[in-house]
């Protein structure tokens, strides 16, 4: 349980540095963060294998680089979702998760190596 809320403070956190370093995209507040990364959570995992699965003959066909403009219309869509997140159009989007996800990959293994000493 410690793991997940530390994974959610750290991805809020993510989400914040994306928003400080890619003018594409503007977070409210660290509130805002929280909330936005809880949603972006959720959708990633109820939404995200609906489009992958009536996506996969476009997804095949372009050898996976259309998985990209998946992920974009989650990010999209949490900004859709909520008020305190805005994104600047659809390539912010793209943008904004590909630095999202990286930043969440680091997390990813960074957390597995602390929670694997104990």
């Amino acid at each position: 349980m410690v793991k997940l809320f530390a994974r959610w403070f750290l991805l809020a956190a993510a989400l914040l540095l994306t928003a400080h370093f890619y003018p594409g995209i503007q977070v409210e507040g660290y509130s805002a963060a929280l909330v936005a990364a809880l949603i972006l959570g959720l959708l990633n995992t109820v939404l995200r294998p609906v489009l992958i699965v009536l996506t996969l003959p476009v997804t095949v066909v372009t050898l996976g680089l259309f998985l990209f403009v998946v992920n974009a219309m989650v990010f999209y869509s949490a900004a859709w979702l909520l008020p305190g997140l805005q994104v600047a159009g659809f390539v912010a989007a793209m943008v904004a998760s590909l630095l999202y996800s990286v930043c969440g990959i680091i997390i990813d293994t960074v957390l597995e190596r602390v929670f694997d000493e104990n």
